[in-house]
């Protein structure tokens, strides 16, 4: 308990302040995150993070974070359309076609010891994360302070909505959830959790308006966040407990000492910041 202590307060502090920060320091972090959570995905699986699938891995995930990097990082793939000089576009189709043919060529290459449930899932572990970790970044890349108020309001729901249910489900947890996938969750602390995240949240973004700072949500965007959050957020956290258990594995890694790895912690918001985003709500 000590030690998951220690590790919440540094990797939150450290976190919280590139947040603030923005720019090139908080995109970094966030790519390192989605570069290290394939890794630990790729290793569930059983497939090795550096063979050449698992670098096919990587050209999709950051084909999924963004097009133009791929191409510059990974000029090999060739589907670019040059409009004068100098000038690229890349359409986003064309960039994930040669990684995807690839994987579907290793699989007769390898004579089927990389077999085709391998090639899928290589192509859904690096879109999941990748897109997840992508709008991570995009909520943030707001102008001033809206996007640091933005991010700071949706980290705040999916905390809001972990500890509403945990508790909740600790003092009145009697019907189970979903038990075949987490025996633990009930449906007394996913309403705990619901109405946690529009308290905490609704009260927060209602003092920050109240003292006028600077890029503070309107009150009913922060509301329909904590709402979505509430009921998205614990289905990413299902998601994470359905892997692993197919995977038979406790935790997605040990690079955070208490808490496992980076999916173990960023499962919920995998999923609540592209649905946000589908939403519209930044």
């Amino acid at each position: 308990m000590k030690e998951r202590i220690i590790t919440g307060i540094l990797g939150g502090v450290g976190f919280l302040t590139l947040v603030y920060l923005g720019g090139i320091w908080y995109s970094s972090l966030v790519l390192l995150m989605a570069f290290i959570g394939l890794f630990e995905f790729l290793r569930m699986a059983n497939i090795k993070p550096f063979s050449f699938p698992g670098i096919l891995g990587y050209v999709i995930l950051i084909s999924a974070w963004q097009p133009d990097l791929a191409a510059l990082l990974f000029p090999v793939l060739g589907f670019l359309k040059v409009n004068g000089i100098g000038t690229i576009t890349v359409e986003w189709g064309q960039i994930l076609l040669l990684p995807l043919f690839l994987l579907l060529f290793y699989t007769v290459l390898s004579k089927n010891r990389f077999h085709i449930e391998h090639a899928a899932l290589v192509l859904l572990g690096a879109l999941y994360i990748g897109y997840g970790f992508h709008y991570v970044a995009v909520a943030r890349g707001g102008i001033g302070l809206t996007g640091f108020w933005l991010t700071i309001i949706i980290l705040l729901s999916v905390w809001s909505t972990d500890s509403g249910a945990y508790f909740a489900g600790k003092a009145f947890g009697k019907r189970k959830l979903w038990p075949d996938i987490s025996p633990n969750k009930t449906v007394e602390g996913a309403l705990g959790g619901f109405l946690a995240s529009l308290v905490i949240v609704g009260a927060i973004d209602a003092f920050l308006i109240f003292l006028q700072v600077p890029g503070a949500l309107p009150w009913g965007q922060a509301l329909a966040i904590a709402a979505i959050t509430g009921i998205v957020g614990p289905l990413g956290d299902l998601v994470e407990s359905a892997y692993k258990r197919h995977f038979a594995v406790k935790d997605s890694g040990h690079i955070l000492p208490g808490h496992g790895g980076i999916l173990d912690r960023f499962d919920s918001m995998l999923i609540v910041f592209p649905i946000l985003y589908l939403f519209g709500l930044f």
